[in-house]
């Protein structure tokens, strides 16, 4: 058998065993993130992920090398989920009218929107509120965090278009911190408590947003 032909018998080989390696990695993710939605992050151990996930306690560590691990990969799903979210809602937005102008959402229904996405996100991924919490050291890669930034921006001067560039970029920062902040509020909270919080958060950031872009 020539050198190309062993080649391309390897690539075959390799196929199979990259998507098992990508089934048992997607297996320990939902079943950490089940984990620590139902026990929180410090009663959820390996052999239990391990065991839900259908797989033994040495594999689960080939891939993960601890708890902590799992929950760091996990931050990230959720917090590429959420940009994911958002950013689908910006290219919805840009649908054009009959006349063939776009035709932007009023402040308040766009706000509307972002909290219901986020907690939209919080109800599909029980584990995103408790992982909130977990001194992981995490940190979003910082070019995802100003491309996101940057399609708000973008936005926003669609809303003005007098509105400078880095003025734009400023006032997208400012509105995702202001989101972020309901978290530690919201997972304290009872659940008639967190409607009420988010209407508040949802009127404070539509009046301000009506100011800062009209």
């Amino acid at each position: 058998m020539g050198a190309g032909a062993r080649g391309d018998c390897a690539a075959s080989r390799r196929v199979p065993r990259q998507e098992r390696a990508a089934r048992t990695v997607e297996a320990l993710l939902l079943a950490a993130g089940d984990a620590i939605a139902e026990r929180g992050f410090d009663g959820a151990t390996m052999t239990q992920i391990a065991q839900q996930a259908g797989v033994s306690i040495g594999a689960a560590y080939q891939y993960f090398p601890n708890k902590d691990a799992l929950a760091f990969a996990l931050r990230k799903r959720y917090g590429d989920e959420m940009d994911a979210r958002w950013s689908a809602m910006i290219e919805a937005s840009e649908a054009n009218g009959t006349d063939g102008t776009v035709v932007e959402l009023p402040f308040a229904e766009l706000v509307e929107r972002l909290f219901d996405l986020m907690v939209d996100l919080m109800a599909d991924f029980p584990a995103y509120l408790p992982l909130l919490s977990v001194p992981l050291g995490f940190h979003r890669d910082a070019a995802a965090r100003n491309r996101l930034r940057e399609r708000f921006a973008a936005l926003f001067r669609r809303y003005n278009a007098a509105l400078a560039a880095d003025e734009a970029f400023r006032i997208a920062e400012v509105m995702l911190q202001v989101i972020k902040s309901l978290n530690p509020l919201y997972a304290a909270a009872k659940p008639k408590e967190r409607k009420l919080l988010v209407a508040e958060y949802k009127g404070v950031l539509s009046t301000w947003l009506a100011v800062r872009l009209a």
